[in-house]
């Protein structure tokens, strides 16, 4: 399988660029910047997000967006950047695949509260979720593009183990039998190229979380 990711040199591009090669697909890492370091097995493509048409996309079975900003003043770009991909995708038979947040799952049965609306959840992350939130709304109402968003547990967790399992679950927070909402980036990296291969859900969120 041809697998594209762009942000190849963030936390979670990185590892998804390291799972996809270790399954033996043709990975492309796609980065803005010349020096970005990538996995030498990948090969690389250097452009920015905004600049990228479908000619550039057209190779490639599946395309995963991992691109991630965290400066107040560019979250926005969560929205425009995802809009200018799914513009490109409309219409086309290519898969996308996008590294979500978890401020927009549900925490209730009746899908009514999103994480990012209780008092617990951290007041320096809302801009960031409510971005990334926004973001996920208007890639619902793609209807054209063969999109699919996997939301992180509640604990996201960089350095964090690959143990190679993990639960799987839909719009609302999920839960492992301790209690805890947690998964490491390379876990989630696994879940990602799980879906890459079976695509089980598309046109869907869902979300994974550790046993």
């Amino acid at each position: 399988m041809k697998i594209a990711v762009i942000g190849a040199n963030g936390k979670s591009g990185s590892l998804i660029v390291k799972e996809a090669l270790a399954r033996g697909h043709d990975v492309t890492a796609i980065v803005r910047k010349t020096d970005a370091q990538v996995d030498p097995k990948a090969k690389k493509l250097v452009k920015d997000l905004f600049q990228l048409t479908y000619d550039d996309l057209k190779p490639f079975d599946v395309i995963v967006d991992a691109f991630a900003t965290w400066t107040l003043e560019s979250l926005p770009l969560h929205q425009t950047s995802l809009k200018h991909v799914t513009d490109i995708l409309s219409g086309k038979p290519n898969r996308l695949l996008v590294v979500g947040g978890a401020g927009s799952l549900y925490v209730n049965s009746e899908h009514t509260i999103h994480l990012v609306d209780t008092p617990e959840f951290p007041d320096e992350f809302k801009p960031l979720a409510n971005n990334m939130a926004k973001a996920l709304d208007e890639l619902k109402r793609c209807n054209d593009v063969n999109w699919t968003y996997l939301s992180p547990a509640i604990e996201f967790i960089a350095d964090g183990k690959r143990t190679g399992h993990y639960l799987v679950g839909g719009e609302q927070v999920l839960f492992n039998s301790n209690g805890k909402s947690q998964i490491s980036y390379a876990d989630y990296a696994i879940a990602m190229l799980d879906e890459a291969e079976n695509a089980k859900h598309i046109k869907q969120r869902f979300t994974v979380a550790s046993e």
